[in-house]
């Protein structure tokens, strides 16, 4: 396998996600140095990246969002096959921009203890993540969320 340290510089995708074991995963977009001289339409590089260090996963999961610009010192591994992501491990972090604050019009995020549920005027169906993200389930109306919650509790054993 090839690996290579390195440093890129890019913009988060999408929100950290937590991992198995501690890591936090997200998708870093990487545009080409030499953009002036390219195509309009030359595609980024997707990077996937993941932390294991506790500092940079409490970081990346509670401080970064989507669009903020990034550096990030790691160690990188070549995809295994074709169309797949390389893959970067997080040795450091440095925030260089921030992303701008989605405005959000017609949803509403609410808290129910360790739980979130977005509420949507557009939908009577609610999506119910955990706070540290993690899909709980989509509720069939606002009045459904605490049951939601409780079976979630059940099956897992109070463990958010």
């Amino acid at each position: 396998m090839d690996t290579k340290h390195c440093t890129l510089d890019g913009w988060v995708g999408a929100i950290p996600a937590p991992g198995p074991r501690g890591t936090a995963t997200f998708e870093l977009i990487v545009r080409p140095v030499d953009i002036d001289s390219l195509a309009d339409d030359a595609p980024d590089t997707v990077v996937t990246c993941t932390s294991g260090d506790p500092r940079i996963t409490h970081e990346l999961l509670n401080g970064i969002q989507s669009g903020d610009l990034l550096r990030i010192i790691g160690t990188l591994v070549q995809p295994k096959g074709p169309g797949e992501n390389p893959r970067l491990k997080i040795g450091a972090l440095e925030v260089l921009d921030t992303g701008l604050i989605p405005v959000l019009r017609d949803m509403v995020m609410d808290r129910y203890g360790d739980y979130c549920a977005i509420l949507n005027a557009d939908t009577d169906a609610v999506p119910v993540f955990t706070a540290c993200g993690q899909w709980v389930g989509l509720a069939d109306n606002p009045d459904a969320i605490t049951t939601l919650i409780e079976i979630h509790e059940r099956v897992n054993g109070g463990d958010v």
